[in-house]
C-alpha cells in the first residue's frame, strides 16, 4: 500500500464530516500537484510535456432560488492542467453540499460563485457550465477508436510496469490511431476504494504493441493514485516508451459520491472529441 502523501494529513477525505446545510467556499481543500508529478520527473516550475484539463460532473448540485424554490442542476468543471492545485474529491463534494439550502439570485451567480471559488483553490482559472439534468451533452456516447479489450491475453502483474510498452514489431510506418480499454481500474490513495474508469489513447507515431498497452493499463488494477496522476503517468510512461509525435491520453472515470472526474492529458495542438459522457458514468 502506497503512504499517505504529507498533503493529504489534514483532508477531509478518509475521514468523518458533517455535512454543510449552508454555503462556505473555506471547505474546498486544495492538493499541490508537484509532489506526484515529481515522482514523474516534472521538475515543479518547469515547462509541462503536455496540456490538458480534468474535467467534473457534479450531479448533486442544487441551491434555493430568491424565493426559496429548490433548484437542481448538473455542474460541469473544467481545471487546467497547469494550474498548481488539483481539488480533493471530498472537499469538492462537502462544497457543493453548502449550496443546498442557500439563495441565490439566479443560475449566473451560481455560475460565477463556483467560477471564483474553484479557480482560487485550484489556483487557475476553472470553467463552470450549469446544466439542466435532461440536456443533450450529457446524453451518453461511446468513446472513439477500437476497442483492445477483447485480446486474448495472460495477465499476472497488476501493478502498472511502463516495461509492457513497446513498438509493435516489423512496423515501421508512421500510424494514427485511436484505442481505447474499459479495463481501466485504480484505487484512492487515502480510502483504498476502487476507482473504475474507461481511458482513451489516441495517436501518431510509430504503431503500438497492443497487448503490451493492454498490459500495461491493466497494471493499474492495484495502484493506488489519484485519476489525474494515472493520466499523467500514462502520458509520460507512453511518450518515454514510444516517443510519438502526437499524444492524447483520456480518461472516464466511474462517479463516486456524485461526482466523476475525466482528466485528460496532450501534446500541444491536440484536444479530445467534444465533451463525452460514457454510459457507466
Amino acid at each position: 500500500m502506497n503512504a499517505t502523501p504529507a498533503s493529504l494529513e489534514h483532508a477531509p477525505l478518509g475521514r468523518s464530516a458533517a455535512y454543510p446545510d449552508r454555503y462556505d467556499a473555506s471547505l474546498l481543500f486544495p492538493l499541490p500537484r508537484a509532489e506526484n508529478r515529481a515522482a514523474l520527473g516534472l521538475a515543479e516550475g518547469a515547462a509541462l510535456p503536455f496540456v490538458g484539463e480534468d474535467e467534473w460532473h457534479g450531479y448533486e448540485l442544487s441551491w434555493l432560488n430568491a424565493r426559496g424554490k429548490p433548484v437542481i442542476a448538473v455542474g460541469r468543471f473544467r481545471l487546467p492542467a497547469d494550474a498548481p492545485s488539483l481539488i480533493e474529491s471530498k472537499s469538492f463534494k462537502l462544497y457543493l453540499n453548502g449550496f443546498n439550502q442557500t439563495r441565490f439570485a439566479d443560475s449566473a451567480e451560481v455560475a460565477a460563485t463556483l467560477e471564483r471559488d474553484l479557480s482560487a483553490a485550484a489556483g487557475g482559472r476553472v470553467g463552470v457550465d450549469l446544466l439542466g439534468v435532461d440536456d443533450a451533452a450529457l446524453t451518453p456516447r461511446r468513446l472513439p477508436g477500437e476497442c483492445i479489450d477483447d485480446l486474448d491475453i495472460a495477465i499476472d502483474d497488476y501493478t502498472p510496469s511502463a516495461e509492457h510498452l513497446r513498438l509493435a514489431e516489423g512496423s515501421d510506418e508512421i500510424v494514427e490511431e485511436t484505442l481505447h480499454s474499459h479495463l481501466l481500474k485504480s484505487n484512492c490513495p487515502v480510502t483504498g476504494q476502487p476507482d473504475w474508469g474507461s481511458v482513451m489513447v489516441r495517436y501518431r507515431g510509430s504503431a503500438l504493441d497492443r497487448e503490451g498497452l493492454l498490459r500495461y493499463l491493466v497494471g493499474f488494477r492495484q495502484h493506488q493514485g489519484f485519476h489525474e496522476h494515472c493520466v499523467e503517468r500514462i502520458f509520460t510512461d507512453l511518450m518515454a516508451k514510444a516517443a510519438p509525435e502526437e499524444l492524447l491520453v483520456l480518461a472516464r472515470y466511474v462517479r463516486r459520491g456524485g461526482l466523476d472526474i475525466s482528466p485528460w492529458r496532450a501534446t500541444p495542438g491536440l484536444r479530445p472529441p467534444s465533451p463525452l459522457r460514457l454510459a457507466r458514468q
